[in-house]
């Protein structure tokens, strides 16, 4: 309104500047001062507002199609209220106002894009943009948006943390104490020529790779650059606008309602901005956005570079030039405030409700509980929580090209899964897959690589070591080896690693359990025991099975540099024909820094020995039980890809099966105990009353005949019940008579299978006999005494018992 405004004073100055000229030259400078400008304004012809209202309603706003619509089939609309299917009158005339707002600045500026000022909402009903807001659930008084998400959309922003200061760092020196005598090191046989060609060749190699690399990064960027965005510059996106100076902002910056993130005003990705509105007024940016939002001045209170719609701006207005500051005439300012006041409005109240959002709703996260981000070359794909049946909740896909069709790697996250697994990643160049688990699996997985899930392939898993008793925290297989690794052992083993020969084939079908490979090769490496003397204590150990050799090499003494070393030549201890071997010295080669005179006694050989062929056979022993253990993995892995069940919360009742069926169960013995609690309540004399006429009073000889057949059949049905647990007692035992002497009959011809299943039945026959007994037993007791109690209840009856007496 106020370039309107400006616009008319410039034309009517110039009519008024013609006319002068023709008269005075003095009055001309007269007139163009400010304050008869706007004393002017009040003497427009009729006939120049009838052609102003006349090109104005010419003008047709153009409205994009694209806008968002909202159908029935999305949102119900006939449980909202009716403030979103009606406007007030209020809101009418509001509508009339950003109307007319919007033909002024399309006629002033026609290059612009039109103002987005009152979309449909979800009734299809036109609602100006400011009264989207509700302004008593904005955590900021001063944010600026286009939707009601602004409401909410700070308490979704995470506070970060800011990082610890840097603890300083200390440097301990060290002091080297000096050698008397030093070790020259060996003489470098090998020719500096050749080393130096092979630099150079490796060199090369380098430098062709990283031209390579560079060319392949040109081309990639020459077809980026082929296909320019085609929208850029042209979309359009709404955020929230938080200005300083309240609550302590020290300055402004964007957040962005879809993501909760913030971004400063400086940042290059926002090229420009159209308008501004809060639930108080509307603005539209008069800047220019050459040098995108960085230039830009968020003084609303400037009407040159914020043009405001409705007066009454909650911002202050500039001070004004000297020459209108010195206006001595003050019934032209009190009209002129009272004009102000005059054309000042009050912005209606939101019609949007609260927003509610329900845990079901809210544990979605996304429409639908889906939600894909494009990326460049790459694409995240979110689900919620137990929306996919294998608990998948996150896809990461990584493509080479720009078209996203030739993928590079997968990586998935996982949730609630029962097998404990977090993360798979899949690289599709080299075929590896990797599983990733949380601390908790069987058998303590903590890292999966594989190719393949077959057995006695590639494959590296690592264990959580103290999940584990043996200490195991990786192992690496191949086709033909196995390497295990190990910490935290009493026995102080950190290293095993077994080498496997050519299976022998059979010519019966057999597994792998049952024909398991040939060990060809052991090497077992232990860490240092600081209780045993370095000379004593074995640092690696190699079992040769094939060659049937056994291999030691001791630590090394901090004062040595080399270490002690024994071989022993393992033999069959008897030779072919049958006489028993006995220890030679050639049985044992021994290395040793130090001699000692008891490691040189064939007695001490012997024993060592063995004890290392014990250990062989125990080494053996746990490889094989290694490779059953793979075996098992690998069997559970596939049950558990098969079924991937999803562990639920006790709490989670929707959910959680085994919960929901326990709650019933209650809810069931619950309402068998009322249906029983009512069954006692019932008439007993109901069955017995029914005989009589209605309505007659009950006669002595009647009340005595009831007594006698309520008491008669509470007797026959004692009697009914003690006769039917005998007939199933005499029953189970004649049954067991039976099964007993058939046993005798067939006892030699019996399998250990047929023994236990008879066995079993007389346990259980014998079970079932013996609580049958008891319930004869306790039936016979209290069936006098519910008898008397029945009669004596007979006697207490209000209906029975004034009869009764006068009977006895």
């Amino acid at each position: 309104m106020e370039v309107l405004r400006e616009k008319v004073e410039e034309e009517e100055a110039a009519e008024q500047e013609e006319a002068a000229e023709r008269a005075e030259r003095a009055r001309t400078e007269k007139m163009m001062r400010p304050v008869e400008v706007r004393k002017e304004e009040t003497t427009l012809t009729q006939e120049t507002l009838r052609d102003l209202e006349k090109k104005l309603s010419e003008i047709r706003i153009p409205v994009s199609a694209e806008l968002p619509a909202f159908t029935k089939d999305i949102i119900d609309i006939s449980m909202l209220p009716v403030s979103y299917k009606t406007n007030m009158p209020k809101e009418e005339q509001l509508l009339q106002l950003a109307d007319n707002f919007s033909r002024q600045y399309s006629h002033l500026c026609p290059d612009r894009v039109p103002l987005f000022l009152h979309p449909l909402n979800e009734c299809e009903v036109p609602k100006f943009v400011s009264t989207t807001l509700r302004p008593t659930l904005m955590p900021y008084p001063e944010l600026y948006n286009w939707d009601s998400c602004a409401q909410f959309v700070s308490d979704f922003l995470t506070m970060v943390p800011l990082p610890d200061p840097l603890k300083p760092t200390i440097k301990r020196e060290e002091k080297v104490l000096p050698k008397k005598y030093t070790i020259r090191p060996p003489r470098d046989l090998c020719s500096r020529f050749e080393q130096e060609q092979e630099m150079k060749r490796q060199q090369e190699i380098r430098a062709q790779e990283e031209k390579r690399l560079k060319e392949e990064e040109e081309r990639r960027m020459e077809a980026e650059k082929a296909n320019p965005d085609a929208l850029h510059g042209l979309r359009v996106h709404s955020w929230v606008l938080v200005l300083s100076g309240k609550r302590e902002v020290p300055e402004n910056f964007f957040i962005d309602p879809f993501t909760a993130r913030s971004y400063s005003t400086q940042d290059e990705h926002f090229l420009g901005i159209e308008s501004l509105w809060n639930h108080r007024n509307y603005w539209i940016n008069m800047q220019d956005c050459w040098n995108c939002c960085k230039d830009l001045i968020f003084d609303l209170g400037d009407p040159v570079r914020w043009e405001y719609m409705l007066l009454g701006t909650d911002k202050p207005v500039l001070s004004l030039t000297e020459d209108y500051s010195g206006i001595n005439d003050e019934d032209d300012v009190e009209n002129l405030d009272k004009e102000d006041e005059d054309k000042s409005f009050d912005m209606p109240h939101s019609w949007v409700e609260q927003i509610e959002i329900s845990p079901e709703a809210f544990k979605t996260r996304c429409p639908n509980g889906k939600k894909v981000i494009p990326y460049k070359r790459a694409k995240l794909e979110k689900w919620a929580p137990y929306l996919n049946r294998n608990g998948l909740v996150s896809r990461l896909t990584t493509y080479e090209d720009l078209e996203c069709t030739n993928i590079l790697e997968i990586k998935e996250w996982y949730q609630s899964r029962e097998d404990m697994l977090e993360l798979k990643h899949i690289n599709k160049t080299t075929g590896l897959k990797t599983d990733y688990f949380k601390p908790g699996h069987p058998h303590a997985l903590r890292v999966h690589s594989y190719k393949s899930m077959q057995p006695e392939m590639d494959r590296v898993i690592e264990f959580y070591e103290t999940a584990r008793v043996d200490g195991l925290i990786k192992r690496e297989e191949t086709p033909g080896t196995m390497t295990e690794y190990y910490q935290g052992r009493s026995d102080f083993l950190s290293y095993r690693h077994a080498d496997f020969g050519p299976r022998v084939k059979k010519l019966t079908l057999s597994s792998t359990e049952s024909n398991p490979r040939p060990i060809v090769k052991i090497t077992e490496r232990f860490l240092r025991n600081p209780a045993k003397p370095a000379e004593e204590d074995v640092a690696e150990r190699v079992f040769l099975v094939a060659e049937e050799r056994i291999q030691l090499r001791y630590h090394c003494r901090e004062d040595h540099i080399t270490a002690s070393k024994r071989e022993f030549l393992r033999r069959s201890e008897v030779d072919s024909k049958g006489n028993k071997i006995i220890m030679t010295p050639d049985m044992c080669i021994t290395f040793e820094v130090e001699p000692m005179e008891h490691t040189k006694k064939l007695l001490y050989q012997y024993e060592t020995l063995m004890h290392l062929k014990k250990e062989e056979k125990l080494s053996r022993h746990q490889v094989w039980e290694s490779e059953l253990e793979v075996l098992e993995i690998l069997k559970l892995r596939e049950e558990e890809e098969e079924v991937h069940t999803l562990t639920i919360s006790i709490y989670d009742t929707k959910r959680n099966e085994k919960s929901k069926e326990y709650r019933e169960a209650m809810e069931r013995v619950m309402h068998e105990e009322h249906l029983r609690q009512v069954e006692t309540q019932l008439d007993y004399l109901a069955p017995f009353l029914v005989q009589l006429p209605p309505g007659e009073k009950l006669t002595r000889w009647q009340a005595v005949r009831l007594k006698d057949e309520c008491l008669s059949d509470f007797k026959q049905r004692l009697i009914n019940k003690a006769n039917l647990i005998q007939a199933r007692f005499e029953k189970e035992t004649q049954e067991l008579q039976k099964k007993q002497q058939w046993y005798q009959e067939n006892q030699v011809t019996l399998t250990p299978e047929d023994e236990d299943q008879y066995l079993s039945y007389c346990s259980q026959a014998m079970f079932r006999i013996r609580i049958l007994e008891q319930r004869l037993n306790r039936h016979k007791e209290l069936a006098p005494l519910k008898y008397l109690a029945l009669e004596e209840k007979l006697h207490k009856d209000p209906r029975l018992g004034e009869l009764l007496k006068m009977f006895t």
